[in-house]
């Protein structure tokens, strides 16, 4: 797999200055948590989920969540389940029309331990296309049994299997409970640091403890309540000193037309000529605040998001790739002979980067660089989206 492989190579080349990097499931944990990118959601109650898994693959989808829990009802559990084998086995088999080697990164998501253990034994040899399982409401009291059903499930299944927490308990909401709360997860993670691959945020849940709703104008950080917890997260749990984890960015709700009380953040300078049109597809279909919000994301040391609309992991990837000033900032920064520190001012002339501060920052820009690319100067977001949206409606090329 790679990132924007589903576009002809003669259109990767014209957009890439340096190509995004090829993964596959066995990757090292530390490249797969940098290469989920948008993680699309999908109900484990869709009949024809293998056929959805090869279609999304073929749009440029990385990874995905097939869902036991909240997205679908109490009484479907058992038949969810159900179906998760039968569509796995169709995936295993080729029936769905992918090559195993471009099956995404499928995870599931579960409602108990017990389920861990009991979907691996059942999904048989087609469990060699699981990379592990999301695990929802995460603290350290309810999330230590369901890592060690992971620790279990592996050496049945005999292969790695990771485990990705979804931190959305009240209790972490909750002021009073929050140190506390981070704390246990901590332990708990860092206990098993080698299955976890990223954290994920559950702010629909956030939001539900309090009756609010945020509107497609608003980001996540709009939302005070929300924005405090995302920062108290990544302060804990989020570190670049080496005991950090990866934590993703929290869902987009809205992929429908609706009504809009607020001037369109995205800012029409950058949408010239032909991308004029795509521009006013986005902003009809909510996504400037979409946009908004993954950088946002970024900005407060989020990587990655959970999606649960298609239309989602585009905009996500695109805005993942690295700028050619930000590639050429971060190897500057990371040059031998800057090991000592100092301050040099960027080749492009705008900034000053100071080589000791600005290392994490560095190290990661280019890990980044290596699974979405660096793209050609003068090349922007929009010329990703717009190459993204052609290939989706258009029969593949050359790879």
């Amino acid at each position: 797999m790679r990132h924007f492989g589903h576009l002809p190579r003669a259109v990767r080349n014209g957009l890439f200055q340096y190509e995004p990097g090829e993964f596959t499931a066995q990757s090292p944990g530390r490249t797969l948590a940098t290469a989920l990118g948008g993680t699309l959601y999908c109900p484990a109650t869709r009949t024809g989920l293998a056929a959805d898994v090869a279609k999304q693959a073929r749009r440029g989808v990385v990874s995905m969540v097939l869902c036991l829990e909240d997205s679908i009802g109490d009484a479907d559990v058992a038949d969810a389940e159900e179906n998760l084998v039968r569509q796995f086995a169709s995936l295993a088999s080729g029936e769905a029309g992918l090559p195993e080697r471009e099956v995404p990164l499928l995870f599931i998501r579960v409602r108990e331990p017990g389920q861990i253990t009991d979907l691996v034994a059942r999904l048989g040899a087609a469990v060699r296309l699981l990379s592990g399982f999301v695990l929802p409401k995460f603290t350290e009291e309810c999330g230590i049994p369901f890592l060690e059903a992971l620790t279990e499930a592996e050496t049945s299944a005999g292969r790695r299997l990771f485990a990705m927490p979804v931190l959305e308990s009240p209790g972490l909401l909750h002021l009073e409970g929050r140190a506390g709360t981070l704390a246990g997860i901590a332990r708990a993670v860092d206990k098993y640091r080698e299955r976890v691959l990223a954290l994920r945020l559950g702010v629909t849940d956030f939001c539900s403890a309090y009756g609010l709703r945020r509107t497609p104008e608003m980001t996540a950080y709009d939302v005070q309540l929300v924005a405090s917890v995302i920062g108290d997260v990544v302060n804990v749990l989020g570190r670049a000193d080496g005991t950090g984890h990866t934590v993703t960015g929290p869902v987009w709700e809205y992929f429908r037309l609706q009504e809009r009380m607020f001037k369109p953040q995205l800012r029409q300078s950058i949408f010239t000529g032909r991308a004029e049109e795509l521009r006013t597809a986005l902003i009809d279909h909510d996504m400037d605040g979409l946009l908004r919000e993954i950088e946002l994301d970024r900005a407060n040391g989020l990587l990655g998001k959970t999606c649960i609309h298609p239309s989602h992991v585009l905009p996500v990837h695109a805005l993942s790739v690295v700028s050619l000033e930000e590639y050429s900032d971060a190897t500057d920064i990371l040059r031998p002979e800057r090991s000592g520190g100092g301050v040099v001012r960027s080749a492009y002339t705008n900034k000053m980067n100071e080589v000791k501060p600005h290392r994490a920052w560095a190290e990661r820009t280019l890990l980044r660089a290596e699974m979405f690319g660096v793209a050609r100067e003068g090349v922007g977001f929009v010329d990703l989206l717009a190459a993204g949206a052609r290939a989706a409606d258009e029969p593949a090329g050359e790879r």
